[in-house]
């Protein structure tokens, strides 16, 4: 049972990062402070990233790993650079290190139709898109991601690998979601995506994941191999609530369902642990547009949506709840009149413009009424 109560200042570590991170985390860090003025945060700014590496040698030093374990949670904005790599090939990519130090097991790639923006599928249904993809993130095709093998420069191989306890874990928090879901009017169903009919690993994923099921009665289990499940997020995504999956195919199927309903500038996501979590953008550092002033900070806004909600549940924080709410609320509204238009959805608004249009769809009147409601 959750006895934690609301903290009188969260402590927040910001890793802004490389490329267009800084930029919109200067946009979340925004729209976080118009939406939350009773809400005291302490920003704690900590270097890490592939700009970092490039000066020091080092892209997440432990001195910004240890005042990360300090404070509530981790608002991440983009890191990584194409042109910086490992000696052995690999990107550098510091939040895989987070995920791993922190076992922030549950990666959430939340998929909805924002209103008035009008993703590439041409089916009405194409409105309703609203699904969440949950990863685990500590393990799979990536769980010995430093211990590949390369034998005489003619056969390179990686381990895939599945544990009972992490996946009962990543399973148990999909069927929760779903019941939560469910309550708020969703379908109250959970797709295991799996390659069950191939690999013994996939198989022994499925296994567990039908045994979980068998504790959520309420909530129905379905089952789809990955393949089919790429086909489905193109055919049918809006026939979709919860899926749970290994780490590879999270990670590749969660950029399929962002492209669905417009790409990554509006894909926000979250890694969940026992203890914190780390909220960012879906999206990278995207050097190609950094300095232009034109990032779309809607992936970022929304993430730092998604962990008021996480801090409001966690520390019973009406407070952050109604924050979160706010958030999303102005979000559905701002693209509405078609006047704001990003630039990765072929318009010309600004981050600033885009940020600044969301600040001023956050009602004051909403706030108000959520104080006097509060003190009922």
């Amino acid at each position: 049972m959750n006895n934690l109560k609301p903290r009188p200042i969260y402590k927040l570590a910001i890793m802004a990062g490389d490329g267009i991170g800084i930029e919109v985390m200067e946009s979340g860090i925004a729209v976080l402070t118009a939406a939350t003025p009773e809400v005291e945060f302490d920003f704690v700014h900590l270097e890490a990233g592939a700009g970092l590496y490039q000066r020091v040698g080092e892209a997440l030093p432990l001195a910004t790993v240890k005042e990360a374990e300090r404070c509530d949670a981790i608002l991440f904005g983009a890191m990584g650079l194409p042109g910086v790599r490992y000696s052995d090939g690999r990107e550098i990519a510091p939040q895989l290190d987070l995920r791993t130090h922190f076992q922030l097991y549950a990666g959430l790639r939340p998929v909805r139709t924002i209103p008035g923006l009008v993703g590439p599928l041409k089916n009405p249904k194409s409105g309703q898109i609203d699904f969440v993809v949950v990863r685990e993130s500590t393990e799979g095709l990536f769980a010995e991601r430093e211990n590949g093998v390369l034998i005489n420069d003619e056969i390179a191989r990686d381990s895939l690998v599945i544990t009972r306890g992490n996946t009962e874990r990543i399973c148990n928090f999909a069927f929760e979601l779903a019941h939560a879901r469910a309550e708020k009017g969703a379908p109250g169903q959970v797709t295991c995506v799996d390659k069950a009919n191939v690999l013994q690993s996939m198989a022994f994923f499925r296994k567990i994941f039908d045994e979980c099921a068998a504790n959520f009665p309420d909530i129905t289990a379905n089952h789809l191999y990955v393949d089919a499940a790429a086909l489905d997020m193109v055919r049918r995504p809006w026939d979709l609530d919860v899926i749970v999956t290994e780490n590879m195919f999270g990670d590749i199927i969660s950029d399929l369902a962002a492209g669905v309903v417009g790409g990554m500038g509006v894909a926000p996501s979250a890694d969940i642990g026992p203890q914190t979590a780390m909220f960012q953008p879906s999206h990278g550092s995207a050097p190609d547009i950094t300095g232009q002033g034109i990032a779309n900070p809607i992936a970022m806004i929304l993430s730092v949506g998604m962990m008021l909600d996480w801090l409001g549940e966690k520390y019973k924080d009406r407070r952050c709840i109604q924050a979160a709410s706010r958030i999303q609320s102005a979000v559905d509204r701002v693209f509405v009149d078609g006047e704001i238009v990003p630039a990765d959805w072929g318009g010309n608004a600004t981050t600033v413009q885009i940020t600044q249009a969301l600040i001023e769809k956050i009602d004051a009147r909403e706030i108000l009424a959520d104080r006097k409601a509060a003190e009922i």
